[in-house]
C-alpha cells in the first residue's frame, strides 16, 4: 500500500511560499485530499499566512500544544470551546482568522450533528442525542432548546429558547410554545446541557419540566421529553418519571 507523505513535522521560520510544493499545506490538500492532512496542516490552511515572524505551521503548532489533552493529541474540542476574544489574543491570529476557525469549527458540529436524512423521525432519546449531542456538549454555558415534533416524530424545527443558567422564572411557556403552535407541532422534546458534564437532572431541570408539560397539555401540545446532554452521556426526564 503507497505511504502518503505526512508533510513538514518541525516548525520552521521560513514562509511556506518558500517550502517545496509538495511539502505546502494547501498543494497537499489538493493533491491527496483533506483527510491525507494532519489537525496542524488543516489549522494552518485556516491561519492563511502566518506572521510575526512565524509561519503558519508554527502558528498552529503553539496553539495545538496549548490544547493539548495529553502530549501529541492536540484537542479540536478545547479549541472549539474557546471564546472568540481568547483566539484574537494569539499571537499571529486576530479577527479575522480567529473568525475562520470559530466558522470552520461550527460547520464541523453542524455536520456531526446532521442527521443522515434530515427527516430521520425521532424514536427515543438516544436519537434526540445523537442529534444534540455534538451541537450542545462543549458549551461553556447553558442552552435551553425546544425540539418540535410532527406527528410522525420527524424534527420540523430546533428552537433555542434561553441561553444561559437555566432559571424556571425565565423560560416562559410562551416562548416554547408560540413556535409550537406556528408550526402545528404535534409535540415538544426538550433538550438542555450541562456544561460540567455531568447530565444528573437538579431540582431546577425537574422543576422546569413539570412547568412545560403542564403547559403542553393545556395546549394539547404535550412534551414527550427533556433530555440532559452531558459529556459522554445523556438523561431522560421522561424515564425518570417526570412526564406522568
Amino acid at each position: 500500500m503507497a505511504t502518503i507523505p505526512a508533510g513538514p513535522t518541525a516548525p520552521t521560520r521560513r514562509p511556506i511560499h518558500s517550502w517545496s510544493p509538495q511539502d505546502r499545506p494547501r498543494e497537499r490538500l489538493r493533491a491527496l485530499g483533506p483527510g491525507a492532512l494532519s489537525v496542524r496542516e488543516l489549522l494552518a490552511i485556516l491561519i492563511g499566512s502566518g506572521g510575526a515572524g512565524a509561519s503558519a505551521l508554527d502558528i498552529a503548532d503553539r496553539m495545538l500544544g496549548r490544547m493539548a489533552a495529553a502530549p501529541l493529541r492536540p484537542s479540536l474540542r478545547r479549541l472549539a470551546s474557546l471564546p472568540m476574544g481568547v483566539l484574537e489574543a494569539e499571537p499571529g491570529i486576530g479577527r479575522a482568522t480567529a473568525a475562520r476557525i470559530q466558522a470552520a469549527l461550527e460547520l464541523g458540529r453542524r455536520v456531526a450533528a446532521e442527521p443522515a436524512d434530515d427527516g430521520d423521525r425521532i424514536r427515543g432519546p438516544g436519537d434526540v442525542f445523537l442529534r444534540m449531542g455534538p451541537l450542545l456538549r462543549d458549551l461553556r454555558q447553558e442552552e435551553f432548546h425546544a425540539l418540535l415534533l410532527n406527528t410522525q416524530h420527524r424534527v420540523v424545527r430546533d428552537v433555542l429558547v434561553t441561553r444561559g443558567i437555566l432559571d424556571a422564572s425565565l423560560i416562559h411557556p410562551r416562548e416554547v410554545f408560540r413556535a409550537a403552535v406556528v408550526e402545528s407541532a404535534a409535540g415538544v422534546i426538550l433538550v438542555h446541557n450541562h456544561p460540567s458534564g455531568d447530565p444528573t437532572a437538579s431540582a431546577e431541570d425537574r422543576s422546569v419540566t413539570r412547568q412545560l408539560a403542564a403547559a403542553g397539555r393545556a395546549m394539547g401540545i404535550p412534551v414527550l421529553d427533556h433530555i440532559i446532554v452531558g459529556e459522554r452521556r445523556f438523561v431522560s426526564l421522561a424515564a425518570e418519571g417526570e412526564l406522568e
